[in-house]
C-alpha cells in the first residue's frame, strides 16, 4: 500500500448533507448493524493467517477463507467468480462476489480491496479494508439494490497493482461489451493507529490523467464525504487517489473513489502491521460509513425485502428457484407486446425473446441457462420489470 507525505496538501471537511442526499432512516439501521465483534474477529482470523505473500499456502488459504465468509452470508458459488493471473511466477487469483441489481443489473458499483502482504501479516494494510467489506457485504446480502454490486478482493496489489490490473485488462474490457462500472469504491489501509484519537477518515478522488473522468470523481467523492457525516461519527478530510487498486480503473476512465486512513499507522509492510498496534473501533466506524456509503451508491430498497420493486404492477414470475420452465403471469389486463430479457451476474444478456398479445399467463422453457443467479427484465409500455431468479 501507499505512503502519504505529512506535508500532503489537502482539505479538510466536516462532511455536510449535500442538497442532492438526505438521510435515510433505513440507511442508517443498517449502518448501525455493523458489529464490533465482527470486525475485531475478521481482523483476528486475518492476522492468524500468517504472510500473504504471493506463492505461499497463507495467500491461498485467506482466499479460500474470503470464500467461506461469503459463502456464511448466505451468497451462493454461482455469484462467485475467480480470476486468476500470474504475479513474479506463481498463480494468483482475484475473488469477485457479484450481487445482482433490479433495476439496472448490467451496471455495476464496485467496492474492493486488496488481501494480500509483502512482509508481515498485513493486518492493517490491507486486513482493515477485508474486515470492511465483509460487513458491507453480510449486511447487504438480503438487501435489494438498484444497481448490481461486486465485492472484489484483489491479489497481487503489494507488487505493483498486478491483480487489479490484470481485472481491468481481462474483465472489464475483455467483456463484450466492455463492463459497465457506476464507480469503484476500494478500501485500503483503514484500521487506525493504536492509543491515539481516530476520528478522521480520508476521502480519496482522482486528480490524475486522463482528466475525463476527474470532475466525476470529485463529485461521487463529496457524496462520499457525505454518506460519512450521515451514517458514521467520523469526520472526513479530502485527499488525491494513488497507488492502490483502484489505479487500473482510474487508467481506464473509470470513476473512482476511496478510503484511506487519515492517522497513517508506521508499521506497514512490517512484521508489526498486527491487531495490537491497531484502532479496532476506528475500523468499525469506517464500516459503518462504507454500509451507508454502499447503500447510497447501489441505491438500496428501504426494506430487507429482497422481491421488492419501485415500481407497482400484477406481474410475476413463478417458480423460484426454477429448473426448466418459467412460468410469466401478466395479470388480468395484459399489454398488447412485452419485451423479455434474461440477464447474468456479469451483465450478459443471455436469452431475449419478445411476446404479443399474450395470454395471462406464458411460459418461457430456460433449459439451456446454466444454474446460477440471474434477473429477468420485462419491458412494456415504457416500463421495466426486473427480477431475480435462480436457476437450479
Amino acid at each position: 500500500m501507499k505512503t502519504k507525505s505529512t506535508f500532503l496538501l489537502a482539505i479538510f471537511f466536516f462532511a455536510n448533507i449535500a442538497l442532492s442526499q438526505s438521510f435515510i432512516q433505513y440507511y442508517a439501521d443498517v449502518s448501525n448493524q455493523v458489529s464490533q465483534t465482527n470486525i475485531t474477529n475478521y481482523l483476528t482470523e486475518f492476522e492468524n493467517l500468517g504472510v500473504k505473500r504471493r506463492g505461499t499456502q497463507p495467500l491461498e488459504d485467506t482466499y479460500n477463507w474470503l470464500r467461506n465468509k461469503y459463502l456464511s452470508f448466505g451468497y451462493t458459488t454461482a455469484q462467485f467468480q475467480e480470476d486468476t493471473f500470474t504475479n513474479g511466477g506463481y498463480t494468483c487469483k482475484n475473488l469477485i462476489v457479484t450481487k445482482v441489481g433490479t433495476l439496472y443489473p448490467n451496471t455495476f458499483v464496485i467496492i474492493c480491496g486488496h488481501y494480500d502482504s509483502i512482509v508481515g501479516t498485513g493486518t492493517n494494510d490491507n486486513g482493515s479494508g477485508v474486515a470492511a467489506i465483509l460487513e458491507v457485504a453480510r449486511l447487504l446480502q438480503d438487501i435489494s439494490t438498484e444497481y448490481s454490486i461486486k465485492f472484489i478482493n484483489f491479489s497481487g496489489e503489494e507488487d505493483g497493482l498486478v491483480g487489479s490490473q490484470h481485472y481491468v485488462n481481462s474483465v472489464v474490457n475483455g467483456t463484450n461489451p466492455k463492463l459497465d462500472i457506476k464507480l469503484v469504491f476500494n478500501l485500503d489501509e483503514v484500521g487506525g493507529v493504536a492509543g491515539i484519537t481516530n476520528n478522521t477518515i480520508t476521502c480519496e478522488r482522482d486528480t490524475g490523467t486522463p482528466t475525463t473522468n476527474n470532475a466525476a470523481s470529485n463529485t461521487i467523492t463529496n457524496e462520499l464525504i457525505t454518506c460519512v457525516g450521515l451514517y458514521s461519527p467520523l469526520n472526513t478530510y479530502l485527499s488525491y487517489a494513488y497507488a492502490s487498486d483502484y489505479m487500473p480503473f482510474e487508467d481506464n476512465n473509470e470513476i473512482i473513489t476511496g478510503f484511506f486512513e487519515t492517522n497513517e499507522t508506521s508499521h506497514k509492510h512490517s512484521a508489526t502491521d498486527l491487531l495490537i498496534n491497531m484502532d479496532p473501533v476506528y475500523n468499525y466506524n469506517v464500516a459503518k460509513a462504507a454500509t451507508g456509503a454502499m447503500m447510497h451508491f447501489a441505491v438500496a430498497a428501504t426494506t430487507l425485502n429482497e422481491n421488492t420493486f419501485l415500481n407497482t404492477t400484477s406481474v410475476r414470475f413463478f417458480p423460484n428457484p426454477v429448473k426448466e420452465n418459467l412460468f410469466i403471469d401478466f395479470g388480468t389486463q395484459p399489454t398488447y407486446h412485452y419485451e423479455i430479457k434474461i440477464i447474468d451476474i456479469h451483465g450478459k444478456v443471455v436469452y431475449t425473446d419478445e411476446i404479443s398479445n399474450p395470454k395471462q399467463l406464458e411460459n418461457i422453457n430456460i433449459s439451456s441457462l446454466n444454474k446460477g443467479i440471474y434477473v429477468v427484465q420485462l419491458s412494456f409500455d415504457g416500463e421495466k420489470v426486473n427480477k431475480k431468479i435462480i436457476i437450479n
